[in-house]
């Protein structure tokens, strides 16, 4: 839905409120994409070994603190 709505845009041959409307059309896909991406990356694990070899799972955020 995105690629396809910036692929009309880039074509140029839309009228102004065609346009517009799959302009707008183009930003809620990519809200809901980034809103996916958020809500999947906080239920993203990761197993990790610390320094003894044991194991654990951490969400991938925590990651980033460390």
């Amino acid at each position: 839905m995105l690629e396809e709505s910036v692929q009309r845009l880039e074509a140029g041959d839309l009228k102004l409120e065609e346009a517009l409307e799959v302009f707008e059309k183009g930003v809620a896909a990519s809200r809901a994409c980034g809103q996916w991406l958020d809500q999947t990356r906080e239920r993203v694990q990761v197993l990790t070994a610390d320094a003894e070899g044991q194991f654990r799972l951490s969400f991938l955020d925590d990651e980033d603190d460390q």
